[in-house]
């Protein structure tokens, strides 16, 4: 269960660097990218959502308008209030805790395989969690390099 706790401390690295930012400068689009601070981490709590949830046949804790917002392939469509970045970063840290509980109550009993488009197979929840870790530290990344940019 140790990369759950990598999930989390990413979560919390990546709402402290929200934290620090004005929200009219999380929405903003930084040259040389296509989304913004906030799309970023709307996009690891979706994808975390899929991997782990959609791909073990279970219903998702999070809103289709969500998953629709920030799964692969969207991009900002408007502006994010204060008061959603505030829903979103609750929903960050709430998303990791329920997926913890879920795994302790075992409900993930099925997994259907799916290639990620870094070319990782993935054949179970454990491998979907180690690879949506792999995955929300990339977009940390991305985000520490768009706040400089802004």
């Amino acid at each position: 269960m140790i990369t759950i706790e990598y999930t989390q401390k990413s979560r919390e690295n990546f709402i402290a660097l929200l934290d620090a930012v004005p929200v009219a400068l999380l929405n903003q689009v930084p040259e040389g990218y296509n989304n913004n601070l906030i799309w970023n981490f709307g996009h690891v709590i979706v994808t975390q959502q899929l991997l782990c949830y959609k791909l073990s046949g279970l219903v998702m804790p999070v809103s289709d308008k969500l998953i629709q917002a920030y799964r692969k392939g969207t991009k900002p469509e408007g502006a994010v209030s204060e008061d959603e970045v505030r829903k979103l970063k609750q929903l960050g840290l709430q998303t990791v805790d329920q997926l913890r509980k879920d795994l302790e109550k075992g409900v993930f009993l099925e997994f259907h395989e799916y290639t990620t488009s870094f070319g990782v197979t993935l054949h179970n929840i454990d491998e979907a969690i180690h690879f949506n870790s792999l995955h929300e530290t990339l977009h940390l990344g991305y985000a520490m390099a768009m706040r400089k940019s802004l």
